[in-house]
Order: structure tokens, then sequence, then C-alpha cells
């Protein structure tokens, strides 16, 4: 079999007429060859499911990095364990009738009851993807491991690579030319240089995941591998992994990994290992690396070491991106729209006059202080939102009721506290008064008060009663949150992700502290979806409403100011898709998170599969619950929705292995807010909807003043009858919730503003 490594090998990857190269998509008249069975076009493809030919044989499907589907006759070698990888077992596979070989790496079933184990299968299935997306027609991607392909979605999900040719570099040790190892040490500093264009930082390079086959190196599989800036976890041994990724502190950086080639650089010369703690001690003694140990190579941090492409000019090693680094990004043209779009509305709303106060500076007085009140939006008048208001009370111990009113969220009228319509609900729904005038025990009102509704008075005849939690009432402003979108799109999904990542402290890095709105509905919620999700149950549909009532509630405080009540409103789609007066609370909503689905938005031939299967159909005219609530909701100066809004692109696990999707959902969210990453994050988003879907599904963008776009999954999976086979896996669901909070004032250290600016004298 011819190995595209060896070096006899004198074909180039690239040519579409080299036998075997993984990357070609050919059609009718271009078959496969039989030695790489990766294509669906191969001749061994098994187009349909057919009787094994031979007792020995199975039947193997997978999805290719480009995520074309192929089912290949399968043999099994026998399985073995892998101490660097619990959980997993390996074996080598022969598919098709020619035999091609591959290793196969397997997440058995009962390590699934670790989330952690199916997330590194995961996190090692987008690297290994990257890479062979970026550099599989290259000739030099023969120092990185190629996949041959992967299924997520199997009892026992699996990724296949190509073997590895070569022996492990520990038993090259003492027996290489100097010749050979400068080769080894520059392909390795090539292999890093290509690993962290992708933002990928390897952290297993050592002696016995490094093969040599006499001319060319190979790195191991990316099981270990981090997104540069990520946190560092705890990883590998000394010397060859570097002391911070030892600890696991600081941000992961590709300097880590050349902390790794300047151990194996070492180790090959001097035929020993290093003690992995600093500069050897005998380096002066070894002259071929006095340019290594004088560049900081050696260095403990990572700050101290140059960068790969930095260490390739010392090592007189061709760069081999230098050559497209002016390439430009095909979705760049959309990121420029994205610019001249936030430009539009900054005119539009007249943010860019002069005396106007610029982009990202901040005001002195308390953010949401400068915004107007909900009564003065819907019925003018109130407070002068430029002027200075003195920061809030403490809000411990519960504080008495204001004197000024609280607007309904429900039917949008103010509603003045009034002890005598205070009442409890007990368990099959009954309304029950609640006298408090003969309780002497401040203790025991307060108590009382923080579980007790207020009864709504502006309930006519013919319409359903609706009562409010008293701390609703008597906190700060309120804030009401409505999901948008069309049935099915993931909105009860998405809203109970949310509130499971806040119930384990998801917000308490941001600096805020979250209590229930009222306790027992806050269980209930919690019971019903959150926990539901948690436990990998599929979330019922939401049902049709003749009244808006909100989902859930909390109560949001940050640096010890006064907490804000947080509503939540997840209505059917259906419900949104009308113009009925179930959605006549949506002209007091104070901000949006529009949930868009991929599926009916996405132009990708690998979603089909999964549209077809589903029932559902892509819309070129976007998302008709999107168009009915902008339809709704007051305009501003300039036409804009004065309402800060998220545009959340739900399910981007599905189109998790995009590059411009994968460069945000592959990470954890910062530790802090970061306006220089929302907006990076937003305008991705823009470019790839904009490229990928079409102008009517970035409507709420175009609409609202002030309007963020993020990358989340609710779920992480598709759902196989009512369950998640592999559990519920939230990524960044916090992130359009966040980016609200910061809009609306409620965000410690953000200034009330999207990427558009400053909020400021907005009027809806």
């Amino acid at each position: 079999m011819t190995d595209p490594n060896h070096p006899n090998d004198q074909s180039h990857p690239g040519d579409p007429n080299r036998p075997g190269d993984p990357n070609r998509h050919g059609g009718p008249n271009r078959p496969g060859d039989p030695h790489h069975p990766i294509d669906p076009d191969h001749p061994d493809h098994l187009s349909e499911p057919t009787p094994p030919p031979h007792p020995y044989y199975q039947e193997l499907e997978f999805l290719t990095a480009w995520e074309a589907r192929g089912r290949f006759a399968v043999r099994y070698g026998e399985d073995h364990q892998l101490p660097a990888r619990p959980g997993f077992l390996a074996r080598r596979a022969l598919l098709g009738t020619a035999a091609a070989p591959v290793l196969q790496y397997r997440l058995v079933a009962s390590a699934q009851t670790d989330p952690r184990a199916y997330g590194l299968l995961e996190r090692e299935v987008a690297a290994a993807v990257a890479i062979e997306r970026r550099y599989g027609a290259e000739r030099f991607s023969a120092v990185l491991p190629r996949l041959v392909g992967f299924d997520l979605t199997a009892a026992e999900p699996f990724v296949l690579y190509r073997p590895q040719a070569g022996r492990p570099l520990f038993e090259w040790a003492g027996r290489l030319g100097a010749d050979d190892q400068e080769r080894i040490t520059g392909q390795l500093a090539m292999a890093v240089r290509l690993l962290g264009d992708l933002d990928l930082v390897h952290r297993a390079i050592a002696p016995d995941t490094v093969r040599w086959d006499g001319s060319r190196v190979r790195l191991c599989e990316p099981y270990a591998a981090l997104r540069a800036g990520e946190p560092r976890e705890a990883f590998g041994a000394a010397p060859w992994a570097s002391p911070e990724q030892r600890a696991g502190q600081g941000a992961t950086d590709p300097r880590d990994d050349l902390w790794s080639v300047a151990e194996l650089a070492y180790y090959l010369l001097s035929g020993r290992p290093d003690r992995g703690d600093g500069p050897p001690v005998d380096l002066a003694d070894y002259r071929r690396l006095a340019a290594l140990g004088h560049s900081g190579l050696f260095s403990p941090q990572a700050a101290g070491r140059p960068r790969p492409a930095e260490l390739l000019r010392l090592l007189h090693v061709p760069d081999p991106l230098a050559a497209g680094a002016g390439a430009a990004d095909p979705l760049d043209r959309r990121r420029a729209e994205y610019d001249a779009q936030i430009a539009r509305k900054r005119a539009l709303s007249g943010r860019d006059r002069p005396g106007a106060e610029p982009a990202g500076e901040t005001s002195a007085a308390p953010a949401r202080s400068q915004r107007p009140t909900l009564w003065g939006r819907v019925f003018g008048g109130g407070d002068d939102p430029r002027r200075p208001v003195a920061p809030p009370p403490p809000s411990e111990p519960l504080p008495a009721p204001p004197s000024r009113s609280r607007m309904c969220p429900h039917c949008l009228l103010p509603v003045e506290y009034d002890e005598r319509l205070l009442v409890t609900i007990d368990a099959k729904g009954n309304r029950i008064p609640l006298d408090l005038s003969a309780e002497r025990r401040p203790g025991h009102v307060t108590d009382a008060l923080r579980k007790a509704y207020h009864l709504c008075p502006h309930t006519v005849d013919g319409d359903e009663g609706h009562e409010l939690p008293v701390p609703y009432l008597v906190n700060g402003e309120p804030l009401s949150i409505a999901l948008v979108g069309s049935s099915s799109v993931g909105k009860t999904h998405l809203l109970a992700a949310m509130l499971g990542e806040v119930e384990l402290g998801g917000l308490e890095p941001y600096g805020l502290k979250c209590r229930p709105l009222n306790p027992e509905a806050h269980r209930t919620y919690l019971r019903e979806r959150v926990q539901s999700l948690q436990q990998g149950r599929q979330l019922g549909r939401t049902g049709q409403q003749t009244f808006a009532r909100f989902a859930d509630g909390l109560l949001v405080s940050a640096g010890g100011a006064t907490p804000r009540p947080v509503v939540f409103f997840d209505l059917a789609g259906e419900d949104l898709a009308q113009d009925s007066e179930v959605g006549r609370f949506l002209m007091g909503v104070d901000a949006f998170v529009f949930v868009l689905d991929p599926l009916r938005s996405i132009r990708l031939s690998s979603l089909d599969p999964i549209r077809e299967q589903s029932g559902v159909r892509r819309r070129d005219l976007g998302d008709e619950a999107f168009a009915t609530v902008l339809n709704r909701i007051p305009r501003q100066r300039g036409g804009l929705v004065a309402a800060p809004a998220a545009l959340a692109v739900n399910k981007s696990d599905l189109v998790r292995f995009e590059p411009v999707v994968d460069r945000w959902l592959g990470r954890a969210l910062p530790a802090r807010h970061d306006p220089a990453a929302l907006r990076a994050e937003s305008r991705d988003a823009y470019a790839f909807l904009a490229d990928r879907a079409g102008p009517a599904w970035l409507k709420p963008f175009d609409d609202c003043a002030d309007c963020t776009l993020h990358f989340v999954a609710a779920t992480g999976g598709q759902a196989r009858g009512d369950r998640f086979p592999h559990g519920a896996r939230p990524r960044r669901v916090l992130a359009p919730l966040l980016s609200l909070f910061a809009m609306c004032g409620l965000l410690p250290g953000a200034e009330p503003a999207g990427p558009a600016g400053p909020t400021e004298g907005i009027v809806r």
C-alpha cells in the first residue's frame, strides 16, 4: 500500500489525480482509491445497508472531516486499553474489500456516565476536523495526525485516524545523527506553527507520542488539545510538559508546545531527559543547542519563549504559512458589512452627532440610572434619564415597599403596592388572602413577603386574573426578557439551560448574585424543566396560552446594590407568530433573545439528512415570529427598536465544524466581561449568517439599535425519541444573557451599550 507519508511517495497531496487523496471530493467520473476509503464516492462505499460479505466483517458508518457520510464493510482487530486515555479503547480496523487500515478510538459505554469523557472526545474530534479541513491537501500535513472519520452519535462514539508511520522517538534515542536531530526539531516547530495558526495547543508532545520514520515526524492524535487562550488544565509530566502546563496555571499558549520541542531537542542530543524546570544545567556543553538556549526556548514561562514563527526563522526552516499569509478570509467581506451596519444604526439613532458621548466611554453615573424607566418609555415623563441618581441602598433585609408604582409585565398597567391585595397560592392554585397586619415580628414579615404574591388590580371581567411576586414590586427596576422564535427552535431548552447554568453559579464570576423571585415557583421550574434537561430528557413543547405569563424570575444584584427582578417570558412559537392579544405584553418588554435554528436557516448540505429526519424545511424568508414581534415593538427615532436584543444561533453544535463556529463554540466563556470578544463573536456570527442564511434571518440585528450575536447550544446534541443519548451538554448559553445584562446596566464593569455604542437618550 502506498503510504502518503513515506519518503518514496513523491506525489503531491493536493493533486486531484493523486491516488488516495483523502480530501478529494470526487463525483461519478472521479472514482476513489481503494487504499484510502474515506470518501463516500469510493467504490467500496455501501450506499445502502447490505448483509456483511463475510462473517468476520461488520458495517461501519461515519462522517468524514467534511461531514460527508460513508458506510463500509469493516473487520476489527483486538481492543487494547490506553493508559493516557481512561474510558477509551483502541483497535485497528480494515475498511472495505481493499482492507485499508485505520485506527479507531472509541468511548466505551461504561465510561459515558462521566460527562467529561464525552467532552474530551468532542474536543479531540473538533481539533482533528479543523486540522484536516485546513491542511489535509497540503504536503506538509504529513507531520500532523490525519483524520479518517468520526461518529459522535453512536452508542459508543468513536474517531478514526490513519495509522502512524515510523517508530516512537524514544526508540531512536542515541541513534540519530546531527542532521536527523535538526530535521526532527525543525519539523516539530513547524507542526506547532501549523497548530498555532488554528489556535490549537497539542499539549502531548513527548518521546512516546511523536514518531519518526527516518524522514518525517508525526504528532499523535490531538486527544489533549486545548484552544489557545483557554485556562490551562493540568496535564503531562516532567520534563515534556511545561511547568505552567503541569501546574494548570494561566492561559494555554502555543509556546507551551515549544517547551516540549526544546526538551525533545535536548533529549535527542544528550540521550537523557532533563529535569524539566528550566534550562538544562549542562546546556552550555551542547553547542548545537546554544541558539535555542539564547532564544529563551527553555524558559519556564511561555512569555519568555519565542513564538513558533520566530523559532522557524531561528532554525532556518521555511514557514509553511508565509506564502498564504495574505490570503483573505472569505467571510471578511461580510464582517465589513457588519461594521457598515453598525455605522448605519449609529447614524440613525443620532449617536455619531457632534457632542454625543463616544462609544466605549463610561459615564460616572450608575449605568442603569441613565436609561429611561419602563413607565417613562410607555407613558412619557418620568425621571430625566441623564440626571445622576445616587446608588441604591443595600438589599438586606428586604426593603420596604417603594412609593412609586411598578409596571405589570402582563397587562402593561401600573401597580401600586397594596397590602390588601397580598395572597399566597396553595398546591391546587387557589389564591388565599394574606393578612400580615397582626404580625409583629419583622423577620416573619420579611419571610412571608418573600413567598407572597400581589394581585394585579387591573383584571376586568372576562380577563384571566394574574398576580405578581411581591419581590417584583419592592426591589429595584425590573427587567423583562422575552425569548422569540418559531415553534421547535429550542427556546424552552435554551431558557432551561440558561437558568441551569445560573443555578450552578455561572453568573458569580461576573460579580452577580442571584436569588429566586419566588422560591416555590422557581423550585417548580427547576424540577420540571432544568432537572429534566440535565437528566437528558427532551422537554415538551411550550403550549399556547390565552394570557402571557413569565416562565421564571430571578433577583439579580451586583456589589451589594438593590436587587433587580429579572423575569423571563417563553411563549409558544404559534403565539409569537400571530398578532394576537396574547402578545400585547411585548410592547413593554425590556430586552429580547431571538432564537435562530440552523435547520431552518443555514444552507449546508450536511444539515439535509437531519432536516429530512426531523421534517424541518429551510426557509429563505426568515423566522415569521421574528418579523411579527419586531413589527409590534415600539420604535425610536430612526425607526430602530430601542430594546436591547441578542440573536442566539441555537443548536450551533449542528454546524460546530464550520471554522467560524468552532472558533467560539469550542471555547468556554471568558471569566470576565470582554467587550472586544463580544464584538468579535458578533461580527463572526453576522458574517456566517449573512453568508449561509441570508438577510431575512438577520432582521433582529438590522432592526434593533443594540443587538449582539452569539453561537450557543442548549443541548449539545440531537434527541432520539424523548432523550439525548449522551446527555444534555449546554455550551455558551449564558452569553446572550450576559450581553443583555451589560446593555441594560446590570453587569458590573460594563456600560449600558451594545456594539453600536451607548444607549443614553434612546426612548422607546
